[in-house]
């Protein structure tokens, strides 16, 4: 077992138009779509995605909800012309998703790619902003998750998992997890309670709105655990677990740590190697109760009446995950997790504010300390909650994560080049090489596409051709550089020839991956 999987995600950025309090905000987000996707030669509509394999009703608890019963948020397969969409030639997906412009990375099979391809967003989003300050108002944008008066919006992650792991289980030993995790990875946010209506820290900006422990929502009545089961890849192998809990990290080591030991728990889940009751008796509540206290001392009542402290949760899955990879076997990136993984729980344990160059929270609230004791500013104070805006803006100039970034405050594990690249170049070994590949060298051929498709218009052949892409790990470079670079009817012709999925064994991220 490893870290290694099929994973992404998804981020939905902050907006706003400078001086124009009410301006619209979809249409503003429109514009940041559109204004990227002009600039690189992309067509951005909404018709670009291809939605006939989408079903976002289908719960993984057995059933679907039906649609007059279902939100208008919930309804993410139907089209709408007003709201752009476009793929990238990095196989990422860039548009308007509920009033804010999202940025969707490709499919990548590791912790560290994750975090690379979702810096690759925060590029992009720059350009964007640059670009259109040239036109003003201009459009700010910031990678955050709420606007302190009571909106939240989200920082997804996904990550595909064996179809025959019971959910009940994923959920009954994912869900003390996922509550004590935020110590790792969260933003922080000043301010307490959905409407920030109470002074505060807190280590997590997505911490008050969650409402239940399970469910199908996504932007309502926000659960712990989200059963929606659309895997984007063979429902008979696969199901897709999509996180809505996290905050939108911008540290290297918070953005390794929230996808890399996830991912080694989802695997310790499917091994059925989880062998400690670790449920908490009221999660909702406890979650909020960790998130309000950046101490990190605070204890949450289990089922079992033990106390713990996140720390102490994390500790035990991090236990079980060495334990069960000295046995089984690792590689150099499931050991960078698991280092990272143990130092930082250490220095939480010892001293939170030692951890500022690793975790956003803390970097975010040793900046606010200074300011408080400088001018003596209360946390109700509005220039706090104003630094805490200014602190995701994604301008390197101007963001005061990018400041302190560039200054060597925070720890850094990729560098800028890599990041650059992604911007452009999809990852090797996944179904999105063949996308952002098709996508820059057919542009033309490309009718829509979807993480699991491809329509491609067949000029000489006067018709068109629907490409299925079930397993993500088929269709990476290895399968298809040597088609891409012929004309469309050579490629459909190749890729008819493929296999429609690997073998055990074969892929690169095989087993945990699939």
């Amino acid at each position: 077992m490893g870290v290694r999987r099929v994973m992404g995600t998804e981020t939905e950025y902050g907006i706003a138009v400078p001086d124009e309090p009410s301006a619209n905000p979809m249409e503003a987000s429109g514009r940041v779509v559109t204004t990227y996707a002009l600039a690189h030669g992309h067509r951005a509509t909404h018709g670009a995605w291809d939605y006939s394999d989408e079903h976002p009703l289908l719960d993984a608890r057995g059933f679907e909800l039906p649609r007059s019963r279902a939100d208008i948020s919930q309804l993410t397969d139907e089209e709408d012309p007003t709201l752009a969409n476009v793929v990238l030639g990095n196989g990422a997906r860039l548009y308007v998703d509920h009033a804010h412009p999202e940025y969707s990375t490709p499919e990548v099979t590791s912790p560290r790619n994750a975090v690379v391809h979702d810096r690759a967003g925060v590029l992009v989003m720059r350009e964007v902003v640059a670009r259109l300050a040239e036109r003003p108002p201009g459009i700010n944008l910031y990678k955050n998750n709420t606007d302190g008066k009571g909106a939240s919006y989200g920082s997804h992650e996904n990550y595909l998992m064996d179809r025959e792991t019971p959910f009940a289980r994923i959920v009954r030993q994912l869900t003390p997890f996922f509550v004590a995790r935020q110590v790792l990875c969260g933003a922080g946010r000043v301010g307490i309670g959905p409407d920030s209506e109470h002074d505060g820290y807190q280590i997590a900006s997505r911490s008050d709105f969650f409402e239940a422990e399970v469910g199908l929502e996504t932007t309502f009545k926000r659960p712990i655990i989200n059963t929606r089961d659309e895997p984007h890849a063979d429902p008979e192998r696969h199901r897709r677990l999509h996180v809505i809990l996290g905050d939108a990290t911008q540290a290297d080591v918070a953005g390794l740590l929230k996808v890399g030991t996830t991912s080694l728990v989802l695997g310790l889940i499917e091994a059925g190697a989880i062998d400690r009751d670790l449920e908490v008796l009221h999660p909702v509540t406890a979650l909020k109760q960790i998130s309000h206290d950046p101490t990190c001392q605070v204890a949450v009542r289990l089922r079992d009446g033990r106390e713990l402290t996140a720390v102490q949760i994390l500790t035990e899955y991090l236990e079980m995950a060495r334990r069960f990879v000295d046995r089984e076997g690792s590689d150099a990136a499931t050991e960078e997790v698991l280092g990272h993984w143990e130092r930082v729980l250490g220095l939480l344990a010892s001293d939170p504010m030692d951890a500022a160059a690793d975790v956003d929270w803390v970097a975010k609230l040793a900046l606010l300390q200074r300011y408080r004791d400088r001018d003596g500013l209360g946390w109700g104070d509005p220039r706090l909650r104003a630094i805490d805006i200014q602190w995701s803006d994604v301008r390197a100039d101007k963001g005061l994560f990018h400041r302190l970034e560039a200054a060597g405050r925070i720890t850094r594990l990729t560098d800028d080049a890599e990041v650059a690249a992604a911007v452009t170049t999809p990852p090797e070994d996944t179904r999105a090489w063949l996308r952002g590949r098709t996508v820059t060298t057919h542009p033309e051929q490309v009718i829509s596409a979807s993480w699991d498709s491809l329509v491609l218009r067949r000029p000489g052949a006067g018709g068109v051709a629907r490409i299925g892409m079930l397993d993500p790990l088929r269709h990476g470079r290895a399968d298809t550089e040597a088609l891409i670079g012929g004309d469309v009817e050579s490629l459909v012709a190749g890729l008819a020839r493929l296999p429609a999925t690997r073998g055990p064994g074969t892929g690169p991220a095989d087993p945990h991956s699939a």
